[in-house]
């Protein structure tokens, strides 16, 4: 093991294919996470809504990351290893099924590239080492939580909230800021939104994000400190306002769609990763 490591880090292009290699292959599961976390915890709650309710749980086919083993929504095809290759399958199979033909969403190989691409940039950036590991399990995490508040617009705790104590955790060794500015910045996440939330309801009746977005902010905030939260705020805010606006303009959404605001502080989390320092000093240039 000493020796993998020390190949590691005096063989930085090695590093940074193998991170790649592995991107790919985790893309393959954050696809499941992304189509299964959401049932699994509708699941879940109709099961406590029933229990609350004093009504008999019906028993139901055994749903997890795990099982049953991926197939076809269509068809029901079980889906062989070989179809289950990260792109090439894709690829090979002509982005349709393998029994009844119908179309692959061209999203299970994006995200595949996406956390490919990801791992080996932040392989790139940080070099080998416990920085650049962690940094993989976030953008990662941020992957799966951006897609999955695009078809729910739900940001679920299970993946939030950990994020956030990883991000604590993490910075007790002071990896990416010190623990009492990580401390400091979750609260601020979580308190920054919160307070917008609440102002934008008063003022007009109307919710303007979810509960989930203060904990994703709380979560970078933890992983960053607080120094960075307004960089963050500022680039997801200016983003999702011009994504929205070319939205409503070219795409015909109403003013009163729900956008989710999630992928935008996704954005601004990566932004935060691999640009933390000149973020800060654009706006504390004596930090």
């Amino acid at each position: 093991m000493p020796e993998i490591i020390t190949l590691l880090q005096q063989q930085p292009v090695l590093f940074i294919t193998l991170s790649a290699l592995l991107g790919l292959l985790v893309g393959s599961f954050l696809n499941v996470v992304i189509h299964r976390l959401p049932k699994i915890l509708e699941q879940e709650w109709l099961y406590n809504c029933a229990d609350l309710r004093g009504e008999e749980i019906t028993e139901a086919p055994k749903y997890s990351l795990f099982f049953p083993p991926s197939a076809c929504p269509v068809c029901g095809h079980r889906i062989r290893a070989w179809e289950n290759i990260p792109v090439i399958s894709y690829l090979i199979l002509r982005g349709k099924c393998a029994g009844c033909k119908t179309a692959i969403s061209l999203r299970y190989p994006l995200v595949e590239l996406c956390a490919s691409a990801l791992a080996g940039l932040i392989a790139w950036h940080f070099g080998f080492g416990a920085a650049a590991l962690t940094a993989m399990l976030f953008a990662f995490t941020l992957l799966a939580l951006t897609f999955i508040d695009i078809d729910t617009h739900l940001l679920p705790d299970d993946l939030t909230l950990p994020l956030m104590w990883l991000g604590l955790a993490i910075n007790i060794g002071g990896v990416f800021t010190d623990l009492q500015s990580a401390v400091i910045g979750a609260m601020a996440g979580y308190l920054a939104l919160w307070v917008i939330y609440w102002l934008y309801k008063l003022v007009t009746g109307e919710e303007g994000m979810g509960y989930g977005d203060f904990k994703l902010l709380a979560a970078i905030g933890a992983w960053f400190g607080w120094q960075m939260l307004p960089a963050v705020i500022l680039l997801s805010s200016l983003v999702g306002a011009v994504i929205g606006l070319g939205l409503i303009v070219f795409a015909k959404y109403g003013r009163k769609t729900q956008m989710p605001f999630g992928p935008y502080l996704a954005l601004g989390g990566i932004a935060a990763l691999f640009f933390g320092q000149q973020m800060i000093h654009f706006y504390l240039p004596a930090s």
